[in-house]
């Protein structure tokens, strides 16, 4: 099975590519930001690594979320 790491900032745990997040980090993103993240979602966007704007701008934002939440500044 392949794993990425947990797109929020210097995390390490290693998750399944449809996931963008470790559930600890997963867990701090606002519902309706986890929504749109999987509303933007579409299955087979891990394997053509193909994901829309729509998605990327979701996921920056629950990024940006759990930043905000562990108090780290982007770098």
């Amino acid at each position: 099975m392949r794993l990425h790491h947990c797109h929020a900032l210097d995390c390490r745990t290693p998750v399944k590519p449809e996931l963008l997040m470790c559930l600890k980090h997963w867990r701090m993103v606002p519902r309706h930001l986890q929504q749109e993240v999987w509303r933007t979602y579409r299955p087979g966007q891990c394997d053509d690594m193909q994901p829309s704007e729509e998605w990327h701008a979701a996921a920056d934002a629950a990024i940006a979320a759990v930043a905000a939440k562990e108090a780290q500044v982007r770098r």
